[in-house]
């Protein structure tokens, strides 16, 4: 397969299948189907891509055969194809897991449409070779987030989709600020001729400033610290499956954009942003973990720890070292997948017990043992217990932080790693091993209001094989991460794919 054929249909397999989902027969099944043909053929085009980049180095293509930078380009390295395959596994778990858990009136109406737009921006994001672009894609997804989030017109949707709503639109102007003032300074917004523009540009202060514009933008659309209040006052509210869609892709689009510009064009004044950066990561980790510890709601509680664990990712990249970098991009994969899961076992706890409020569960480990093991997995794995795959991920961050010198990081990681697994050990206390409010002494089972059968369990069960593989196999991840880490620190091969001349 070609380059260009790569590089473009993850783009037109998800909007072609959006609008084909929209124009078929107002049911369940056909918009089904469809959703899930295009995240299986996502899945394999994105596992094609990375082979093709891991075997060729870095791809790019020049939409309309405009030459760069005047033209749209698509570029993809190791890191962006690697998230191009994430987001087609996890397109295809969340379809999976939404065609057993939702109302068939929301399947036959416009979601699966949404869902494959969603999955369409982010891919676009991650393969976008232009700054413009990029902020086009955050839009398109962000439209399709809207409406998901409200999709059941509930009123605490309507609240939390003004409040995301109010928010992005707000990250979005910074973000449309910054662009347009990048552009007055250097002439182009094409990412590689930006990062051969910039160093020699003689208004640094100039730069500088609108380095931190870019640090506000993508640090709001992330749910960094301090802007992520928006994060758990939202993110409970959907069902399930639309939570745990936005979990993995969302925000991640956010991290990438910090690590694709702070890599590649925002290099000339590290003691200013990467310092600031390496704050935020240790502030993110915090306050996002002590936000967790207070809760009982479980979606509440999760949502928390998207922020405490975006922390890692901008401490890494304050890091700026290879070591760093890659454990960045393993901690990045890991995070994705337990995270994901924890959100799916949620909304298997809720089927089981009727309710989210962790106060209102218990003995969940008698009436649904295997729930139970399915929930462990993810939980030890997000807090780093080892053999799973958040143990070396974690501890290759901390690890690269003690040979930089930064003790306070390192530390503070740990001590974050500890009250993750307090959470969890928090969550598996209160709705698996005490007796259900209803029965105090246990000696009954939970009382189960929706039957959780293997719809719901199989892509949970999928997701915990996935960490368990990534956690006894994880050198290959490591290796992967290591070499995409390298192309993000000598970005030569990224600049001469796109502008077809040495940099």
């Amino acid at each position: 397969m070609t380059p260009p054929l790569l590089l473009t249909l993850p783009l037109l397999v998800c909007l072609g299948s959006a609008a084909l989902a929209h124009l078929c027969p107002r049911r369940a099944w056909p918009r089904r189907g469809v959703a899930l043909a295009a995240m299986l053929a996502l899945t394999a085009v994105g596992l094609l891509l990375l082979v093709e980049v891991r075997r060729q180095g870095v791809l790019a293509v020049q939409l309309g055969e405009w030459a760069a930078p005047f033209g749209i380009t698509l570029v993809a390295d190791l890191l962006s194809a690697l998230l191009v395959l994430i987001a087609g596994v996890m397109g295809l778990t969340v379809v999976l897991y939404s065609a057993a858990t939702l109302a068939p009136e929301l399947e036959a109406g416009a979601y699966y449409a949404l869902v494959l737009v969603l999955v369409g921006g982010v891919c676009g994001g991650f393969l976008t070779g232009d700054l413009f672009n990029l902020f086009v894609w955050f839009e398109v997804m962000l439209g399709a987030s809207f409406v998901l989030l409200a999709l059941e017109a509930k009123q605490e949707q309507f609240e939390a989709t003004l409040k995301y709503m109010t928010l992005s639109l707000v990250g979005s102007a910074v973000l449309l600020t910054a662009v347009g003032m990048l552009y007055g300074v250097a002439g182009t917004l094409n990412m590689a001729d930006l990062a051969t523009r910039l160093p020699g540009l003689e208004r640094p202060g100039l730069v500088s400033t609108v380095a931190v514009l870019f640090l506000v933008a993508f640090s709001l659309k992330a749910g960094a610290f301090p802007l992520f209040f928006w994060l758990p006052a939202s993110y409970h509210t959907p069902p399930v499956a639309v939570t745990t869609l936005f979990s993995a892709l969302l925000t991640k689009v956010g991290v990438y954009a910090l690590v694709r510009t702070f890599t590649l064009l925002f290099t000339q004044d590290v003691g200013l942003t990467h310092t600031v950066l390496l704050v935020m990561g240790g502030l993110t980790m915090v306050t996002g973990v002590l936000g967790a510890v207070a809760q009982y709601d479980v979606r509440r509680l999760l949502s928390f720890h998207i922020i405490s664990q975006i922390g890692y990712l901008l401490a890494g990249l304050g890091l700026l070292t290879q070591e760093a970098l890659a454990a960045l991009i393993a901690f990045l994969v890991h995070y994705i997948f337990a995270k994901s899961a924890l959100f799916l076992v949620s909304g298997a706890t809720a089927r089981a017990s009727g309710t989210y409020d962790l106060q209102q569960m218990g003995n969940l480990y008698r009436s649904h043992p295997l729930l139970a093991a399915l929930f462990f997995v993810p939980a030890l794995s997000l807090a780093g217990v080892p053999p799973f795959s958040g143990f070396f991920a974690k501890l290759a961050l901390i690890r690269a932080a003690l040979r930089a010198e930064h003790w306070l990081i390192a530390g503070t990681a740990a001590g974050v790693g500890l009250l993750t697994l307090f959470s969890m050990m928090k969550i598996w206390r209160e709705a698996f091993w005490k007796g259900h409010p209803q029965d105090p002494a246990a000696k009954q089972e939970a009382p189960s209001s929706v039957n959780v059968g293997w719809g719901v369990l199989g892509p949970c069960a999928a997701l915990a094989l996935v960490m368990g593989v990534l956690g006894l196999g994880a050198r290959p991840l490591l290796e992967l991460a290591d070499a995409a880490a390298g192309q993000l620190l000598e970005p030569t091969g990224y600049i001469q794919a796109v502008l077809r001349r040495p940099p």
